[in-house]
């Protein structure tokens, strides 16, 4: 299983642009920014079980990015499928729930630079012995994915693990990260892949239902996306070179990726 010692490692192999101070970062004067998420990707964001507060990462993180921007924050929820065309159209000005920057994505969104890099994972039930790997379970007749339709997990699922059919019938599709892992805990599925960041949550707070196997399929950076040709993209840039430079987001790191317990 991926440790967390092992994850920051990964992530800090983002390269830091160089500092801005915040006497350089822009105004943007108490305007109000509406941001949008799908609150299933722990620590990422998340609904506290304990408080029924939306958390993560990625709060702090925007939190800090309104603060240095003077900008208000505004949060909005919906499903994965539904967001990248709703922030295109222009009904969110940021769209945040651990986005893999893509080419395919940027012809609908401009994203940020990059805010973290993580890793794509195999996610199994905790007592799961019929497969250790990707090629392990691609000679299985029987055993099931599940994956969001257009999501990285899902076209990686097609084109690395299976026949590169996205009709595949292997593959079960569903609304929700937070379903898919449902499913695979109630034996609906037998894997679901997620990036690092994510899956490492799930585990700390299955109790040894579920765990991660296999070797890395992938790296993967994420981005706050935005409507194209969105007034914030620099302005958030400069916030995420400043949090990078000064440290923030290694405080961050400790914070969700280290210290944060689920369900504690």
């Amino acid at each position: 299983m991926l440790s967390r010692r092992m994850l920051i490692s990964g992530l800090a192999a983002i390269a830091f642009a160089p500092a801005a101070s915040a006497a350089e970062l822009p105004d943007l004067k108490g305007r109000t920014v509406v941001v949008v998420t799908e609150n299933a990707y722990p620590p990422l964001q998340f609904v506290d079980p304990k408080s029924g507060k939306a958390i993560g990462w990625e709060y702090d993180a925007m939190a800090e990015i309104a603060r240095r921007l003077n900008f208000k924050l505004e949060y909005q929820s919906t499903s994965w499928d539904a967001m990248i065309q709703a922030v295109s159209d222009g009904q969110y000005d940021i769209g945040m729930t651990g986005i893999t920057i893509k080419d395919d994505r940027k012809e609908k969104v401009d994203f940020s630079d990059p805010y973290m890099r993580s890793q794509q994972l195999m996610l199994v039930r905790g007592d799961e012995k019929r497969f250790t790997d990707a090629k392990g379970f691609s000679t299985l007749t029987t055993g099931l994915i599940g994956a969001q339709p257009g999501t990285s997990p899902f076209y990686t699922a097609v084109y690395e693990i299976l026949d590169g059919n996205e009709q595949n019938p292997r593959i079960k599709l569903f609304e929700t990260f937070g379903a898919t892992v449902q499913a695979l805990k109630a034996g609906d599925v037998d894997l679901v892949l997620t990036d690092s960041t994510a899956g490492d949550g799930y585990v700390k707070a299955s109790g040894g239902s579920l765990k991660l196997i296999g070797e890395p399929l992938g790296t993967e950076d994420f981005g706050f996306i935005f409507k194209k040709g969105s007034d914030l993209v620099s302005p958030v840039n400069a916030a995420i070179t400043a949090l990078k430079a000064d440290g923030t987001l290694d405080a961050l790191n400790k914070k969700w990726l280290l210290d944060y317990k689920m369900g504690q």
